[in-house]
């Protein structure tokens, strides 16, 4: 199949996102080297998304489409057909394409399919590319990283044209599955969803640095940094919580009971809170209308300060917060809604999007570049 090329850049913009890489590989400067929510605050829209149309992308994993919404009118106003199974739409880390990871369940005919977000339209054919279940980005920009989960395997690849650049095999990762990065871009740590622990991986010299278990029984799901970087989040299906984890230590260091079945990781527009969206079930496969519900960490004690459930139960997995950061949009997997909840009093409304919405994406988001999953800007 023939490979897709994006629209050319204009010249200012090209310049300003290869400068990072024409010095030498290097990652864009943190401006608040203790705070990396810093640049995802409102308002903090990067001229590189200034004609994007204001959209939630939503893939529908067993109906092999993407429902696209107005966040402004609630309505859905298309469906873009896709690949075999959808689970992710991916902002690429210069923000110029809006990627669906169609992982066609481990088979070897999965794609990528490219969203053109000026437009919220298909921007030419599907890339092939081996098991993309969840794609991110390293923080120089060189690399997609495509997380082959059936493989057990992270599969480097060109960012535009998606040929494979190199691979890092992670045979003790089961499940490999979501990621965050280092405050300096030299690490990443992936969570092994059926192993019930933890890979971080060296990303300057391309290798597994090591392994953590979480406990027997733990079903790891996203995973995302405290704003200085130091400490990261983990959120467990089966333990209703999240464990917090050293990064440079590599160790444990505590435990926050959140809700049943806690999945998707989401930091508040001002850096100081966390969402988690808790799932309803323990199970991979739950039922609709669990005991589903959003609660709210704050970074500087580390606590629950509320949890906010689901109106007749649900089942909030993965999305991401809107720019201005008064909306959480989820999507409810297991009951073919979407979950838009005020982030100022946990009040919901729901949208339809069958079947089986799983990794959305609120687009455009404040920041400066993308390291993937449904949004993990900086």
């Amino acid at each position: 199949m023939k490979t897709h090329y994006p629209r050319p850049l204009s010249a200012t913009l090209l310049l300003s996102l290869l400068a990072p890489l024409a010095a030498g590989a290097q990652m864009p400067p943190q401006p608040d080297p203790n705070n990396l929510y810093s640049e995802i605050m409102a308002g903090k829209l990067s001229p590189a998304v200034k004609d994007h149309l204001a959209r939630v992308y939503v893939p529908n994993r067993q109906s092999d489409d993407v429902t696209v919404i107005d966040p402004a009118t609630l309505k859905v106003v298309d469906r873009i057909k896709v690949g075999i199974n959808p689970q992710h739409i991916v902002p690429s880390w210069d923000l110029q394409t809006l990627w669906v990871t169609n992982n066609a369940e481990g088979r070897t005919d999965g794609t990528l399919t490219p969203i053109d977000p000026k437009t919220g339209k298909r921007r030419g054919p599907d890339v092939v590319v081996d098991d993309p279940y969840n794609m991110y980005a390293t923080p120089d920009g060189a690399s997609a990283i495509v997380v082959a989960e059936a493989r057990k395997r992270l599969d480097f690849r060109d960012p535009h044209t998606m040929k494979l650049q190199y691979s890092i095999d992670v045979p003790q990762c089961p499940g490999i599955n979501h990621a965050d990065f280092s405050i300096d871009g030299k690490y990443a740590i992936f969570t092994c969803e059926y192993s019930g622990g933890l890979a971080k991986i060296d990303l300057v010299n391309r290798k597994v640095l090591g392994y953590l278990s979480l406990g027997k029984g733990r079903m790891p799901q996203d995973v995302r940094a405290s704003p200085d970087g130091k400490v990261f989040y983990v959120a467990d299906m089966k333990s209703d919580g999240v464990h917090l984890v050293d990064g440079e230590s590599f160790t444990k260091i505590g435990f926050i009971a959140t809700g049943v079945g806690a999945h998707g990781l989401y930091p508040s527009r001002d850096g100081r809170k966390l969402y988690v969206a808790n799932r309803g079930s323990n199970k991979v496969w739950g039922p609709p209308r669990g005991k589903g519900s959003v609660s709210v960490i704050d970074f500087a004690t580390r606590k629950v300060e509320t949890t906010w459930p689901i109106p007749g139960g649900g089942s909030p997995d993965m999305g991401n917060v809107s720019a201005d950061g008064r909306t959480l949009w989820l999507s409810g997997r297991y009951d073919d809604l979407i979950y838009v909840i005020d982030t100022a009093t946990g009040e919901t409304k729901t949208i339809a999007s069958p079947k089986e919405p799983h990794g959305l994406t609120v687009w455009p988001q404040p920041g400066r570049y993308s390291l993937g999953h449904t949004g993990n800007l900086r």
